[in-house]
């Protein structure tokens, strides 16, 4: 942000829940970044933090009530004032509103009296996170535009563990400073762009299965980028997550189903990105009923899975951009640039998985991103959205080089 420029204007909804606690982190990171931040609680929400405790760190003072008597409008004047409007945690109940479009408090009625770029933080426990009726209404907000970042599993209040963890504040802050950041791209507006996310599972028989550890996060967040981008994005996944609003999602679960999606939309594509854990090695022969422990220790004899980014390489258009991804854990750069090689792609994505908050089963990441021309681009610990988006600058440079050539 230069110093002429003036300072987002961040409208912080907190709603109640125990993880209300939590968005006094993300008020505290969203000012250091140099936001306006305006906190609204709602009555629930005083009963777990105190309007004080965000007053003193915010921009202005903590708003509770839709009619105080200090101002006659104030949903207004912070609807229309918002860059973001970030609601952190998002209850069950405060999100059942949003969708149904109620308006009873200030937090809701300035939900309803904005423009502004929507983002929701859920939080609540996993029994209810799981409810086909929440997980409508998030739908619902998704096609309307709103931006959800996706709670963690973890330990939950009560002891319990289990989906519904509220996000961690650095990744609901790396969130909104990403859509703040610049206007939001449309470079790859009439491209269509081909995701690949999640970890196969090869059986071994129809209770057990090989697979790894891949959460699928960082492939979800490149197909929602891309799709924002304005590209037209299928995404073929093993992962159960919610699709990203405007990406058209594929089902698969084995290697050999992912390879067959994989070169079938690559025909078609104008961009492959290959970020899905594909498992090396499969039974090459799965038993047709549960294994019995009281039969004694099976022998598994593994056979090679298909290598589908080499085959995409081979059967690649002209003119297509192939991106591929690489989880390594020693000689991480020799690794990534050998494999670079052998591929034959265009762009590889690298991480050390064995590095604090980087790849599987987290948010965050930090890559580094090799291109076949010899050039290396680091990206340190940042939300995979924002992982995401820097893939994508590549991609988009490497098809403006690639228009280039043709028309000279």
């Amino acid at each position: 942000m230069s110093a002429q420029s003036p300072k987002p204007f961040i409208v912080l909804g907190v709603s109640g829940g125990i993880a209300a606690y939590k968005a006094i982190e993300v008020c505290r990171q969203l000012v250091d970044a140099g936001c306006h931040v305006a906190p609204i609680l709602t009555e629930n929400a005083t009963k777990f933090v105190a309007p004080l405790t965000f007053t003193a760190l915010a921009s202005e003072p903590a708003q509770t009530k839709l009619y105080d008597g200090s101002a006659a409008i104030p949903h207004t004047r912070l609807g229309q004032s918002a860059s973001v409007i970030v609601v952190a945690p998002a209850t069950a109940h405060l999100i059942a509103r949003m969708a149904a479009g109620l308006a009873d408090d200030l937090l809701t009625a300035t939900l309803l009296a904005t423009r502004a770029t929507v983002i929701v933080a859920p939080a609540m426990h996993t029994e209810m996170w799981e409810q086909p009726s929440v997980q409508d209404n998030l739908a619902t907000l998704r096609s309307r535009g709103v931006t959800v970042v996706e709670p963690e599993v973890g330990r939950l209040a009560g002891g319990d563990e289990g989906a519904g963890r509220l996000a961690d504040p650095g990744v609901i802050v790396a969130a909104v400073l990403d859509e703040v950041a610049a206007p939001r791209a449309t470079d790859l507006a009439g491209t269509k762009v081909l995701v690949s996310s999640g970890g196969t599972r090869e059986p071994i028989d129809p209770v057990r299965f090989l697979s790894n550890r891949s959460s699928g996060k960082q492939g979800h967040a490149i197909a929602a980028a891309a799709a924002e981008r304005g590209a037209e994005v299928v995404l073929v996944t093993t992962m159960p997550q919610t699709a990203p609003h405007g990406v058209e999602v594929e089902a698969v679960d084995t290697a050999a189903q992912m390879n067959e999606a994989m070169a079938r939309h690559a025909r078609v594509a104008d961009v492959v990105v290959m970020a899905a854990a594909v498992a090396d090695f499969r039974p090459s022969q799965a038993a047709s009923s549960k294994v019995k422990r009281e039969l004694g220790t099976p022998e598994i004899v593994l056979e090679p899975t298909e290598d589908i980014l080499c085959g995409l390489v081979k059967a690649r258009t002209k003119g297509q951009i192939i991106v591929g991804f690489a989880a390594e854990t020693d000689d991480v750069l020799a690794n990534a640039a050998a494999k670079l090689d052998r591929k034959g792609c265009d762009l590889l994505v690298v991480n050390d998985v064995s590095a604090p908050a980087v790849g599987f089963d987290h948010d965050t990441n930090a890559v580094h991103i090799l291109e076949r021309g010899g050039g290396v681009v680091e990206v340190p610990l940042t939300s995979k959205r924002a992982v995401a988006e820097s893939v994508l600058d590549m991609v988009v440079r490497h098809l403006g080089e690639d228009e280039g050539k043709k028309s000279s």
